[in-house]
């Protein structure tokens, strides 16, 4: 009597099926393994319920280690991510895909065919197929090589992620706004009354507060100062870069503060379109004048560089760079200059307590 095994769509003679399992198999090559045909008869017979729920039987763990095994295939020892095994990996990797999507399409890869022929038998079909047997001798391999992750890969990542935070970091600081406040001081002889009254005449035309005024004001000042070069005996010069939008306005008054606050009285004065003027209420002592001292306090955009004043003609030099500021650039002037009255007097004792930074010019 025949017995037959029971399927979905009809039943095959359980000889048939032992004389196809019985068929000797090729040896299988070590380095690339080659599945057993399937039968005709597996082939011709759609997957069953029974091979579905052996196929979820597979453990996740497996599945994982065995996608690992795959990636190592593909990737040269001396890669930078090297991961282990090339034993069924691959296969086992794109099986556990096409399985789920579809199972019975005739062209799926050698995992489709080994559950298809083994469908016949009685056991569970991924105990008895080769290749499942190989991919489950080679899953203990992945979890070494994963964590053979080599030094010198994350040295370098977290040298490039340091690199790039440095990078966003100096962009920052460097993009932001600049202010440069520039302070220039030349002390004249007694002798250029003239500038004090040229000084007096440029501060009663002003007439507003804007960045035209401030090139009128600072061009005027440039010009009676070069008509005077000849009576400045010592200068002082500094130039401090502010960066902000804001933080130059607070150096920029302390300056402007300090210098007004060496005059006895300020008899004339129109600073931020306010005017005031007043007399000297002190008489003068019938001394004649013997210094003149000026002030020029400039905020402009920008990191701006001077050379520094030894000599007259380095004078003449740091003039025309604050004269080539555009009246766009300018965001504040202060002249300020002492004596303002014709008959007051600046002595030497004054000059050098209340100015102790001017340095002599010398023609050498």
């Amino acid at each position: 009597m025949a017995v037959t095994a029971g399927c979905s769509d009809g039943s095959i003679p359980i000889s048939e099926a032992r004389r196809h399992a019985a068929a000797p198999a090729r040896a299988p090559n070590l380095r690339f393994p080659v599945t057993p045909p399937p039968s005709r008869a597996a082939s011709k017979l759609p997957p069953t319920s029974h091979d579905d729920a052996a196929a979820r039987e597979i453990p996740v763990a497996v599945a994982l280690l065995l996608a690992a095994a795959a990636a190592n295939a593909a990737i040269p020892p001396t890669a930078i991510a090297a991961s282990g095994g090339s034993m069924g990996g691959r296969s086992s990797s794109s099986s556990s895909s096409s399985s789920s999507s579809s199972s019975t399409s005739s062209s799926s890869s050698s995992w489709s065919s080994s559950t298809s022929s083994s469908s016949s038998s009685s056991g569970p079909s991924w105990y008895d197929s080769s290749t499942t047997h190989e991919s489950v001798g080679t899953a203990a391999a992945p979890p070494r090589a994963a964590a053979d992750v080599d030094p010198a890969v994350l040295v370098q990542a977290w040298l490039m992620l340091i690199g790039l935070i440095l990078l966003a970091v100096a962009v920052w600081h460097y993009t932001r706004p600049r202010r440069t406040v520039v302070k220039l001081q030349v002390a004249l002889l007694g002798l250029a009354k003239p500038f004090q009254k040229e000084l007096n005449e440029i501060a009663e035309k002003v007439e507003a507060s804007n960045q035209r005024w401030y090139k009128f004001i600072l061009t005027e000042t440039i010009c009676a100062l070069n008509r005077h070069n000849d009576c400045c005996v010592s200068s002082s010069l500094s130039a401090d870069v502010k960066v902000g939008a804001d933080s130059w306005e607070e150096h920029f008054d302390k300056i402007s503060l300090e210098e007004r606050s060496k005059f006895d009285e300020e008899t004339l004065y129109n600073l931020d379109g306010i005017k005031g003027k007043k007399v000297y209420s002190k008489k003068p002592d019938g001394f004649s004048n013997e210094y003149i001292v000026v002030t020029i306090l400039v905020a402009a955009d920008g990191a701006l560089k001077f050379p520094k004043i030894k000599r007259p003609a380095d004078l003449v030099a740091v003039l025309e760079k604050l004269n080539s500021i555009s009246a766009s650039k300018m965001r504040g002037v202060n002249v300020l200059w002492t004596p303002q009255e014709e008959n007051d007097v600046l002595s030497e004792e004054r000059l050098l307590a209340d100015y102790p930074n001017l340095k002599a010019l010398s023609d050498y």
